[in-house]
C-alpha cells in the first residue's frame, strides 16, 4: 500500500506493507542493523524502583532531562519518602519540582497518583513490586487507570525501572523512524503505535533485547534520522528504508 508522509513543506512516498511478515522480518533487519551502529546491548540508564520511575517519569513530560532530572533530585531531597510527597501541601511539592514544566500542575498530579496508589493497595506503603507478578498486559492496565499515565509512561516503568518487564515504551523519535521505515502507517499516533510496535518483536524476547531495540531506534532518530534534514546519505538503514530513498534519489 502506497501513501504519501508529509514533512514540512514536502510530500514524501512512504511504503507500509500489509503483510504483517513482512513488517516482523523488516523490524528484525532494522533492530540489527542499529544494534550494531549504535554498540548494542545497551546498559540500563535507570536503578530506580517502579514508584520512583513513574515519578521521574510523569515529571518528565514535556521536560528536558536535565530539568527533569534536577526536579526529581530536589523532590527526593525534600521528601525522602513518597508518603511525605503524598500528605505534604501542595505547594510544596510545586516549589520542589520547579524545574520542570507545569509545576503547579504536576504537583497535585503527582500527589494524586500517590493517593490512589495507596488505596489501590490496601492503604499499604506506596510501592509497585507487585507488578512483577503480574502478566505484563495486565501490569499496564494496572498502571494506565492511574491518572496521566499512558502507554508509554507504562511500558517505562516497567522497563526501565529494576523490574526490568519487556514492555517497550515509544518515544518520538522511535516513532518517527518507525513510520519512515514502513514499520507502521503514517498517520499511526504514538499511542496506537505501542501495540503495533510491540507485535512485531519475537514474543520470547527477554527486558535486554527490547531496551535496545528501543534505544537503537531512539538514538537513530536522535544522531541521524532528524525531524527536520535527516542525514539519510549516511543512514545504515537507507537500503530498506522508502523515506531515505525518496530524498536521496
Amino acid at each position: 500500500m502506497r501513501t504519501l508522509l508529509r514533512v514540512g513543506r514536502q510530500v514524501k512516498p512512504s511504503v507500509f506493507s500489509d503483510s504483517l511478515t513482512e513488517r516482523q522480518e523488516l523490524a528484525l533487519w532494522v533492530h540489527a542493523k542499529l544494534c550494531a551502529e549504535y554498540g548494542a546491548p545497551f546498559p540500563f540508564f535507570s536503578t530506580k524502583d517502579p514508584l520512583s520511575e513513574l515519578i521521574s517519569s510523569l515529571l518528565s513530560h514535556r521536560t528536558r532531562n536535565q530539568d527533569s532530572h534536577r526536579a526529581y533530585q530536589q523532590l527526593r531531597a525534600r521528601f525522602p519518602t513518597w508518603e511525605e510527597v503524598r500528605d505534604a501541601p501542595v505547594a510544596e511539592v510545586e516549589a520542589a519540582i520547579s524545574p520542570c514544566t507545569w509545576p503547579e500542575q504536576k504537583a497535585p498530579r503527582l500527589q494524586q497518583v500517590l493517593r490512589e496508589v495507596s488505596q489501590r493497595c490496601d492503604g499499604g506503603p506506596c510501592e509497585l513490586e507487585f507488578l512483577a507478578d503480574l502478566p505484563i498486559p495486565e501490569a499496564r492496565a494496572w498502571l494506565e487507570q492511574l491518572p496521566g499515565v499512558g502507554p508509554k509512561t507504562s511500558a517505562a516503568v516497567l522497563l526501565f525501572s529494576t523490574l526490568r518487564r519487556p514492555a517497550m515504551p515509544v518515544d518520538s523519535h522511535h516513532h518517527r523512524v518507525a513510520q519512515r521505515l514502513g514499520l507502521i502507517g503514517p498517520k499511526v499516533g504514538e499511542a496506537a503505535a505501542h501495540t503495533q510496535l510491540a507485535a512485531l518483536l519475537p514474543p520470547d524476547w527477554d527486558a535486554q533485547l527490547v531496551y535496545d531495540h528501543h534505544e537503537a531506534l531512539m538514538f537513530h532518530g536522535q544522531k541521524c534520522c532528524y525531524f527536520h534534514t535527516p542525514a539519510c546519505g549516511r543512514c545504515v538503514v537507507l537500503a530498506r528504508c522508502p523515506f531515505g530513498q525518496s530524498r536521496v534519489s
